[in-house]
């Protein structure tokens, strides 16, 4: 008799062929200025903001549809608001991570003194999501007026982003027409603000570069093995550097962004997503600490200054 059970609904896997299938018509989506209905961020029902993997795929699927609202909710919280889900609306899924035990066995394995619970493995476990766009009968305040994008003059710097990255006490040189982090130095090197024809580019090529400068042994100590131009440890970097400006970006206000974007930059991305089906939710969390370090050491910066 045939196995007629339902195959388990594999989240990751779902994700990554999400992304790659969006990577692969050659455009970086997140890359584009938004702001919906007044917040940078997606938002919960409770106007909590998502962090980290959700944050990005929430964010990526508000500006690929074209939403109006930042906030997303399940079936069941729209029912209880006595809202309904427009008919034929697809859900988004978001994950979380449950713990599993572990078998005696793979308690007394060597990476037991490295786990917060040595009995338990976290495992990522999903659930779905609407906008409110898809719902109707919902409060008028899931359906904020969406605030003006404001416009900067090209060469000016911005105030409050300019005051963030030089409080952050990692060196930068500006010269020259590229931008890279030096390891052996420790110092940055970027291309002047007037080589950028909008200075939101700037910043978001400087978020790039600090977010590399994290990764150092004294800073977050990340490690994906030796790293050379188009190898896979160097593509797993960049993939965190930019989920890093991303993070930065809805904070302040720019866009992720670097000197080079081409189809070896988006290479790079699907075969990391090809090869691991989990890498981008490794990734993503990797520059959430990239990023919550950078916001605590420009915030350390800034006091010291006003002491």
């Amino acid at each position: 008799m045939a196995n007629l059970t339902k195959p388990k609904f594999d989240a990751a896997a779902s994700i990554t062929d999400e992304l790659i299938s969006i990577i692969e018509r050659g455009v970086l989506p997140w890359r584009q200025p938004w702001t919906v209905g007044g917040s940078a961020l997606p938002l919960r029902q409770t106007g909590e903001p998502y962090q980290g993997l959700n944050n990005f795929l929430l964010t990526m699927r508000t500006m690929m549809a074209g939403y109006g609202s930042p906030y997303w909710m399940t079936l069941k919280q729209a029912n209880d608001l006595d809202a309904r889900v427009i008919k034929g609306s697809k859900s988004a899924v978001v994950v979380y991570y449950g713990t599993a035990e572990r078998s005696p066995a793979e308690s007394t394995s060597d990476t037991d003194a490295e786990d917060e619970d040595p009995k338990s493995i976290p495992f990522p476990k999903s659930y779905r999501v609407f906008n409110a766009d898809q719902i109707e009968g919902l409060p008028d305040r899931f359906h904020p007026d969406p605030d003006p994008v404001p416009e900067h003059p090209a060469a000016d710097p911005i105030p409050h982003m300019q005051d963030f990255f030089e409080a952050i006490a990692i060196p930068t040189v500006f010269t020259g027409t590229e931008a890279y982090y030096l390891p052996p130095a420790d110092k940055i090197f970027m291309p002047t603000i007037t080589r950028f024809e909008d200075p939101r580019d700037f910043y978001g090529v400087w978020a790039h570069e600090l977010a590399h400068a994290t990764k150092a042994p004294h800073r977050l100590n990340r490690d994906y093995g030796f790293s050379r131009f188009g190898n896979t440890a160097y593509a797993r970097e960049e993939i965190v550097a930019e989920l890093t400006s991303c993070f930065l970006g809805q904070k302040l206000g720019f866009t992720a962004h670097t000197l080079e974007m081409n189809a070896a930059y988006l290479h790079n991305w699907l075969r990391v997503l090809r090869a691991d089906k989990r890498a981008i939710f490794k990734h993503a969390a990797d520059a959430q600490r990239a990023c919550d370090y950078l916001v605590a050491a420009s915030a350390a910066g800034q006091g010291d200054q006003a002491a």
